[in-house]
Parts: structure tokens; sequence; C-alpha cells
């Protein structure tokens, strides 16, 4: 029971200090990089909403732990695949190139993401079972 606990510690603090560099990426993007308009709007409010599931993996305890650690997969899935989309067929409008700042270390780090988290919550959810 101690090891379990121990590894969904460690994954969900993964996590957490992947959420972070997400969002810190995206700030990047809006103030130096100066993406501005639309963009640049749902970037700072991707940012927040990563910020705010990093923080909630930290201090929350329980079922609402585990509803964070499942949101935060669904966060790094929905970003991860709307830069995707950008890249191919454009979303929303909005089209992307491979060539832009941080779009390639973006996919890696929000693939690395979802990686951990499924497994964060692979682990979490298991231990509950057990």
């Amino acid at each position: 029971m101690v090891a379990s606990t121990r590894a969904s510690g460690i994954w969900r603090i993964l996590t957490g200090i992947l959420l972070i560099v997400v969002a810190l990426f995206h700030l990047y993007l809006v103030v130096v990089a100066h993406v501005g308009g639309t963009l640049g709007v749902l970037f700072v409010l991707q940012s927040i909403a990563a910020l705010v599931l990093a923080v909630a993996l930290f201090v929350t305890r329980g079922v609402l732990r585990r509803i964070v650690l499942v949101l935060s997969l669904l966060f790094l899935l929905g970003s991860l695949a709307a830069l995707l989309l950008a890249l191919t067929v454009g979303f929303f409008g909005i089209t992307e190139v491979w060539t832009f700042t941080l779009v390639p270390a973006t996919v890696v780090v929000e693939a690395i993401g979802i990686v951990v988290a499924a497994i964060a919550t692979a682990v979490m959810l298991r231990r509950r079972a057990a």
C-alpha cells in the first residue's frame, strides 16, 4: 500500500509539473513571441486552466483529486488535439506551422503529459479499487 501511494504521488506530481510547463509555454508565446488576437486570449486562458489544474493536483485529496487528475488528462488531450488540428486542417480558423516558436516542444511536452497523466490516473484508480 505504501509503494502504491508513493507511486501515485510521484505520477501526480509529474503531471502537475508538466501542466506548469504547458502553462509557461503558452504564456511565453503571448508575452515574448507576441501572439495576440483570439489566439493570444486562448493561450492566456489555457495557461490559467493549466495552472489551476496543477495547483489543484497538489492541494486536493480523495475523490476531488481523482476528478482533477481526469480533468488534467482531458485538458492535455484537448490541448494537443487543438494544436495538431491547427497544424493540419486548421482549428476554428487558426492555422499553425511546425516551424513556429515552441510548436515541436509543445507537441512533445503535451504528448509526454498525456502519457504521464494517463499513468497517474490508472495508478490512482487502481489503488482506489484495491
